[in-house]
């Protein structure tokens, strides 16, 4: 059992520093393509690119697509549930094949003679 918790333990820290990883490389990458393209529209103006200038734009450009991705990602999220509490076409199955299940494990405990359970 210990085996067991410390493989999981381990392959969360891989995961995870897996991810962090690829975060900040992509994260890194964003920097470089949006200085280049920064120190591009700065010359196109005559101005020098000041590194002040640029991390102000690269931190509103990272809230930016953070923030719309955050917001697909929630938009997801809630129209998913609703759809599944109102009972759409594509959350269909889930009831009537539980209770299908259901009657199917009563049925077996049955013949097996097993006295049913009495609810509270």
């Amino acid at each position: 059992m210990e085996d067991l918790a410390l493989w999981t333990t381990s392959l969360v820290l891989v995961g995870t520093s897996a991810f962090l990883f690829l975060f900040l490389v992509s994260w890194a990458a964003q920097g470089i393509a949006e200085w280049s393209s920064f120190a591009h529209e700065q010359a196109a103006h005559g101005q020098v690119a000041h590194l002040s200038d640029f991390w102000v734009e690269f931190g509103q450009s990272t809230l930016e697509n953070w923030q719309s991705e955050f917001l697909q990602l929630f938009s997801f999220v809630v129209v998913s549930a609703v759809l599944i509490h109102h009972g759409s076409s594509e959350s269909k199955d889930g009831t009537e094949r539980i209770e299908r299940s259901v009657e199917e494990i009563r049925t077996m405990l049955r013949e097996a003679g097993l006295p049913p359970r009495t609810t509270r």
